[in-house]
């Protein structure tokens, strides 16, 4: 019974998630463990803790937000350095780009022990970059680039991120068998192989060098009837003389020249002639290169392994800043993430949403009243200017009337 016992014990201790960071930002000691970068200099821009103009609750939801227009960014925290041999690793992260994100990054970078935060810059080396990058219409996606052999490799996949105002959940699952995901909001967006979608390594397959398409192969599939003849009055010219002009009669052949008349479309013209197209009997099929085994092709079973990460951070360039950042978390456990979203995100997402579809509301009444009182102050001002007008016409017209009294008073002078 005690055997057993310690077994289930031991089955229980396995089981337990391996948690190398969560963060929460829950109170201002995060600067304790999180330092910015100073690379930049005056470019560089400040993080503020915040929760921002909408949210579920307002000290839970607080996390780091950017705060100055058409800067950079870089924050970094270090814990102790770990590997994922053998397991699976998760990175999963909130992003709310409560700004309407015109252009700039929503992505985090996992990084080695080599790299300190006052000098992190795009330039420093990682080893993952995961996330969201918008910049116009163009581009709206989810990074997802690992360094392998000192080189970063971007998915070969392309991953729309969600580009609302609202908070979103960013989550990268690696499994030890080389086989990745990446969920949006705890749903799954793409999945796959990591051989088949980065250019980890050479191509299994190249094309045999010593392979040619042989002279005589015919790759045309159709070519022109032999016995189709172009017809005997086909070809006429495109334009001809107008046969309505006439010389003027001022015309001087020997000061104008010779007199010739203008040109206008011909409308027997059948454009250029082309024999009909029929089924090429020699026809062959394309010619496809074979190929060969890559001899520089070297498999690698371990493609998603990364050594010493040491640090998570965040290095952007942003040109209308108030993106937000929260409930950072790194384990070895997806199971444990999708708990860890569904207790956190999803309680944010339906909270802030609320508080948003009112404030929207709100304003929209507050629109629509300033609208309202507008247009109320023009039309006032349009009865105004008319009613000085009918007064100034009023004004006119006594003025008028007196001259025409004055005048007859004038004339019955003069006839007395």
């Amino acid at each position: 019974m005690r055997v057993f016992i310690l077994s289930l014990c031991l089955i229980f201790v396995s089981a337990e998630p391996k948690i190398y960071l969560k963060e929460e930002f829950d109170s201002e000691s995060y600067t304790d463990r999180w330092a910015e970068s100073t690379h930049k200099g005056s470019d560089q821009g400040k993080f503020k803790w915040t929760a921002g103009k909408f949210y579920n609750d307002a000290e839970k939801d607080k996390g780091i937000q950017t705060s100055q227009d058409a800067k950079f960014y870089g924050i970094l925290t270090k814990f102790e350095p770990f590997s994922n041999d053998g397991k699976t690793l998760v990175v999963q992260f909130q992003v709310k780009h409560e700004q309407s994100i015109d252009c700039g990054g929503g992505y985090i970078k996992l990084v080695g022990p080599d790299v300190e935060a006052k000098s992190f810059h795009g330039d420093s080396p990682y080893k993952i970059m995961f996330g969201p990058d918008i910049c116009g219409s163009s581009t709206k996606k989810v990074h997802v680039i690992f360094n392998y052999k000192g080189k970063n490799l971007l998915i070969k996949r392309d991953i729309t991120c969600k580009d609302d105002e609202l908070t979103h959940l960013y989550t990268l699952i690696v499994k030890p068998d080389n086989t990745y995901s990446v969920l949006i909001d705890n749903e799954q967006v793409q999945s796959g192989n990591l051989e088949d979608d980065w250019d980890f390594l050479q191509p299994k397959k190249i094309k045999d060098p010593a392979a040619k398409k042989p002279a005589d192969w015919v790759d045309n599939a159709m070519i022109d009837d032999p016995n189709d003849k172009k017809p005997e009055d086909y070809d006429k010219p495109k334009t001809i003389p107008d046969p309505k002009a006439k010389k003027p009669d001022d015309w001087d052949s020997e000061m104008d020249g010779e007199w010739e008349a203008p040109q206008i479309d011909n409308p027997e013209y059948k454009g250029e002639w082309k024999p009909k197209q029929i089924d090429n009997p020699d026809y062959k099929g394309p010619w496809i290169h074979p190929e060969i085994d890559n001899p520089d092709y070297q498999p690698d079973d371990k493609l998603y392994l990364q050594t010493d990460i040491a640090g998570a951070g965040f290095d952007l360039w942003q040109v209308k800043s108030g993106t937000i950042f929260d409930n950072i978390l790194i384990t070895d456990d997806p199971e444990y993430a999708k708990q860890y979203a569904e207790e956190t995100f999803k309680k944010t997402v339906e909270g802030e949403k609320k508080m948003k579809e009112k404030q929207d509301e709100e304003q929209r009444k507050k629109d629509e009243e300033e609208a309202k009182k507008q247009k109320e102050e023009e039309d006032n001002k349009k009865k105004e200017e008319g009613k000085d007008k009918e007064e100034e016409k009023s004004d006119d017209k006594e003025d008028k009337d007196d001259d025409s009294d004055k005048t007859e008073d004038e004339t019955k002078k003069d006839e007395l």
